[in-house]
């Protein structure tokens, strides 16, 4: 007989195995007994509540994630929080993927080179000012270390596939370095070429001026610049050397070394499997948060959000149009001249996948806003209501809407609504979305949702296990965050 968990405190089973309810309420305190016997008085006069569409999923367990190395995370740290790995050595990882800020940044779209300060008080640096923001919003790093995690990037740019010679589909192709230990290495290759990002602007460093040229691999490539700044450091040398069987020499340090370290300090510092919801898989005598449970049946069932959202993490890892409006520069080529932002389609050349982004995992998900794929709510209930009707959500961001207040950008003098601001553009969007018929949910319904996400909030990664280093071997300062 296969028990399932319950609509109420997880404790009521099918009614062919009666006695199975009973043991487990015998085994409680009594004051909890008590509690839950009133519950159950209660239920039988209310009637049923409603019951689970989906499954719940498994407990997450040990060896759904790569394993880490002490070591090789420590090392992973200090480079993750050292600007010596931008062209311009004053940006580093965490300054658009900051523990503060659920290791996202806190604003809608961030200010990559040329800007100045950390979250939503970055701005522009008046003497080098940002050409424009960095396209997408800053996706968090939970559980990224998980097997199950195969495709990364908003529009999954980077995909496990056997068939390339690195093992993974990357922008680099048959080009891509092999030696990388998990999906994870090779996606933190990626933000030190974009001069947005961590390159720096054409022609101002060294490295900036390989990516102008197209000089990525090979001697004298941007990762071979990188790497051979980190190895001119004598304790990154020491460092890498005792880590890593096959570096005896500070001059056999290569990016994907420094990549495998990141992904290994990631996959340890921001695992995410201790929150209240996965209490309640491992033992459903556990109570869920307030409100908790109502939302978890609505996520399961009539809200339809777990057909997306499923799994050990609530992500599918697959890809739809949900006509999430489009702020900001958008991903144009460099011959183009446009705002828009096409998702999944700018990787397949398929147009079946125009505007589809990664169902994004949920874990942790109240402290990461704003969300969207450009940042564009800030306020978790309006994004949910907005989720559940998309096509009709997307025309208040038109011409001055109101929904445009929920944005979060820091200061810069550019049009960030080109594409809300054409009827044409946004008719592309709603046609290409695969939500037809709007889920009906009322505000109460919706604040119960917010209320299950809630509990997938885990304080252990949040926090951070290993934190932020005093001090990087570079000398710069730490995380680029300044004074």
């Amino acid at each position: 007989m296969t028990y399932h968990k319950s609509n109420f405190y997880g404790n009521c089973e099918q009614a062919s195995e009666p006695m199975h309810g009973l043991v487990r309420l015998m085994k409680l305190g009594i004051e909890e007994l008590m509690t839950r016997l009133w519950a159950i008085t209660f239920l039988f006069a209310i009637g049923p509540v409603a019951s689970l569409a989906d499954p719940l999923p498994d407990p997450i367990t040990e060896n759904m994630f790569i394993p880490v190395n002490r070591d090789e995370a420590i090392l992973g740290q200090l480079l993750f929080y050292d600007p010596i790995l931008s062209g311009n050595r004053n940006i580093a990882c965490a300054t658009c993927h900051h523990p503060y800020f659920a290791t996202s940044d806190g604003v809608s779209l961030g200010l990559g080179e040329g800007g100045i300060g950390v979250g939503p008080k970055r701005r522009g640096d008046a003497k080098n000012m940002p050409v424009q923001r960095v396209p997408r919003n800053s996706p968090a790093l939970f559980n990224l270390g998980a097997n199950q995690f195969t495709v990364l990037f908003h529009d999954g740019r980077i995909e496990v596939f056997s068939d390339m010679p690195s093992g993974f589909r990357t922008p680099m192709d048959d080009d891509m370095l092999d030696g990388f230990d998990s999906i994870l290495s090779a996606q933190t290759m990626f933000p030190v070429l974009s001069p947005d990002e961590m390159a720096g602007h054409h022609a101002e460093n060294d490295v900036a001026k390989a990516v102008r040229q197209g000089l990525i691999t090979g001697n004298g490539g941007a990762w071979d610049l990188l790497a051979k700044r980190v190895a001119a450091i004598p304790e990154y040398a020491q460092r890498f050397k005792a880590v890593y069987d096959h570096i005896d020499a500070a001059n056999q340090i290569r990016f994907t070394d420094i990549s495998n370290a990141i992904a290994k300090f990631i996959a340890q510092e921001w695992r995410s499997d201790t929150s209240p919801f996965d209490a309640y898989l491992r033992d459903p005598s556990v109570l869920l948060p307030p409100g908790a449970e109502a939302g978890m049946n609505l996520f399961y069932g009539k809200a339809k959000c777990s057909a997306c959202h499923s799994g050990a993490f609530q992500t599918d890892h697959k890809f739809y149009a949900m006509a999430a409006p489009q702020l900001g520069p958008g991903k144009a080529a460099t011959f183009e001249n446009h705002a828009k932002d096409t998702g999944r389609m700018r990787v397949t050349g398929d147009s079946a996948d125009a505007y589809a982004f990664r169902t994004p995992s949920l874990r942790n998900v109240m402290q990461t806003g704003p969300w969207g794929h450009a940042g564009s709510h800030s306020e978790m209930m309006g994004f949910l209501a907005d989720h559940l009707d998309p096509s009709a959500a997307i025309e208040r961001f038109a011409n001055q809407g109101t929904e445009r207040s929920g944005v979060l950008l820091p200061p810069l003098d550019v049009d960030d609504w080109r594409e809300m601001d054409d009827p044409i553009a946004r008719a592309n969007i709603r046609k290409a979305t695969v939500v037809k018929v709007p889920v009906a949910l009322d505000n109460a319904e919706i604040a119960s949702l917010v209320s299950f996400l809630r509990s997938l909030d885990d304080p252990q990664a949040l926090s951070g296990r290993m934190g932020i280093p005093p001090t990087v071997p570079s000398g710069l300062s730490v995380g680029g965050f300044g004074d």
